[in-house]
């Protein structure tokens, strides 16, 4: 059979480095949301079991206290000098609180307040350490590279200033982030908005007899993921169908990328009216979902809905509500399935030693998805391909991101790893709107920070390497993890570690060149790209 051929897209992410040996660490399991709702139909999502007690998250914390220091490492040529680690200042805690009564049940939950995030003195050292114990020194990364700052060459001319006098010495961390978070006014609107123009399109879909019929709702993104930054103006949504009985076959060993064929069922399909032969057409079934949906849009009242121009290779249905506020929703169509987790993901998602090898297995045995974004071929995208796709995963890491079980709960010790993930998210979207009539970063996406920040937390495994205290250092290292990614060329998938994103076949040299040089630039003269805080 000759296998159809049309357009695609890009795949997604990278690994980190060897992590420091944490003995007897505690394994963190997957939790439900506080505030997160059920799906409307459908069966719930099976959440990973916690896998360890409380006494033994106790020892994971204190063996990482008492791990000797290591060996400060040589500094190489141009690498800048390490900074002491501050003490937090005094800003507010990041987070926002849901106001009370604005929340229905399954409705689009408020922005999960960090209570323990206060920035007053520095928290005590997490779970008991024994006499004459030392807490282990962070050391900071370098980036190899010339002695002197490198100014934005001739292809960055549009880069901004030299350094001057008035340039920021010592940044502010706490006060961007505390620009960044989401005020609880604007989450209850949107929240609201979002909820009946996804729900009337929901019970749209289960009512028509059609083969969307069985589908149900997964809420995934960052603002689900209590990493949004600025604005809750942007929701991914996706509407999954559970597929049973189906076989893929990988498409060009790109590890991500797959044709779906549907086994023989007595009872039949109905999704055999997308087939392409033997292979289920993601362009077919994404043209019926999206024409569906351009038709009941029309139906929801109070809300002034556009159906916003099909993105070549993009998987989503964009809608964009210009009233009564302006907010971008992207409606993703996906296969879930509940059968193992293809062959390419079977040395990915490196959690071991960060939050435990039973977790890992838990989380393999969740459902995965695919969803139909197109694999690039040539100058054009093949349109019959799914990719892979572990949002859920993700979502369930984020939210359950400490190695000790009380990480950021109300008596638990405040990290800052969501902090750095949102400050890295920060930067990128700062230089893409400074450079947005420039094609140089349009390559690069919120997707390349997530995954970068993911092999960090697993190469720095502990809670004591990521205290909230020591924000501006954990960001630096986060900042200079990126620039070793940028420099080598390489970011792993984190599912998929044979899928490298950041290949000069995906991204392009000069463009991963262009980005290096802005962030080297801005880390050496106090991030002024992000503007007054």
């Amino acid at each position: 059979m000759e296998r159809p051929r049309g357009k695609a897209t890009q795949p997604s992410r990278k690994a980190g480095a060897a992590a420091p040996k944490c003995s007897a660490r505690s394994a963190r399991g997957a939790q439900a949301e506080p505030g997160e709702f059920p799906p409307a139909s459908g069966p719930g999502q099976p959440g990973a079991g916690r896998c360890s007690p409380a006494a033994q998250a106790e020892a994971s914390q204190d063996e990482c206290a008492r791990d000797p220091p290591e060996k400060p490492q040589a500094r190489p040529p141009g690498a800048r000098p390490k900074k002491a680690p501050r003490g937090a200042g005094g800003a507010r805690p990041e987070g926002a609180v849901p106001l009370e009564g604005t929340e229905a049940p399954g409705a689009v939950p408020a922005e999960e307040p960090d209570s323990s995030a206060s920035l007053g003195p520095p928290l005590p050292q997490a779970g008991p350490r024994r006499p004459g114990a030392q807490a282990p020194t962070r050391e900071r990364r370098s980036v190899t590279g010339p002695k002197e700052l490198r100014p934005p060459g001739p292809q960055a001319a549009a880069a901004g200033p030299e350094r001057s006098e008035s340039a920021p010495k010592d940044w502010k961390p706490r006060r961007v982030l505390e620009s960044l978070k989401l005020r609880r006014a604007e989450i209850s609107r949107a929240a609201e908005v979002v909820n009946r123009v996804v729900d009337h399109l929901q019970r749209t879909l289960q009512c028509r007899p059609s083969a969307f019929s069985g589908i149900s709702l997964l809420r995934a993104g960052s603002y689900y993921e209590h990493v949004k930054i600025s604005a809750p103006n942007e929701f991914d949504v996706m509407f999954t169908l559970n597929i049973e009985r189906i076989q893929l076959e990988e498409y060009l060993n790109s590890s991500a990328f797959y044709f779906v064929k549907l086994k023989r069922n007595p009872k039949g399909n109905p999704l055999s009216q997308f087939l392409e032969g033997e292979i289920l057409s993601a362009s077919k079934m994404l043209a019926q979902f999206r024409t569906i949906i351009n038709k009941e849009i029309k139906n929801i009242e109070g809300t002034d809905i556009v159906l916003q121009r099909k993105k070549k290779g993009s998987p989503a249905v964009t809608l964009l509500i210009k009233h009564p506020m302006e907010i971008s929703v992207d409606i993703i169509l996906a296969l879930q399935s509940k059968s193992s987790w293809p062959a390419s993901t079977t040395n990915g998602l490196p959690i071991q030693k960060w939050l435990g090898a039973k977790v890992r297995r838990d989380l393999r045995l969740q459902p995965y998805y695919l969803v139909p974004k197109h694999a690039k071929e040539g100058h054009s995208f093949q349109e019959e391909t799914w990719r892979l796709s572990f949002s859920n995963i993700e979502k369930d890491i984020l939210n359950n991101h400490g190695q000790s079980k009380t990480c950021c709960e109300t008596n638990g010790e405040k990290c800052c790893r969501k902090e750095c993930l949102k400050l890295m998210k920060y930067l990128l979207e700062q230089l893409k709107k400074k450079f947005e009539k420039r094609r140089e970063l349009d390559k690069f996406c919120s997707y390349h920070v997530k995954t970068a920040f993911f092999h960090l937390c697993s190469q720095d495994p502990c809670d004591s390497q990521w205290h909230f205290k020591d924000l501006e250092q954990c960001f630096e290292n986060c900042v200079t993890h990126f620039l070793q990614c940028l420099q080598t060329e390489r970011l792993a998938h984190y599912f998929i570690p044979g899928l490298n994103l950041f290949s000069p076949d995906k991204i392009g040299k000069a463009n991963q060149e262009f980005l290096l040089k802005q962030i080297e630039y801005e880390r050496d003269n106090g991030f002024p790209v992000f503007g007054e805080y």
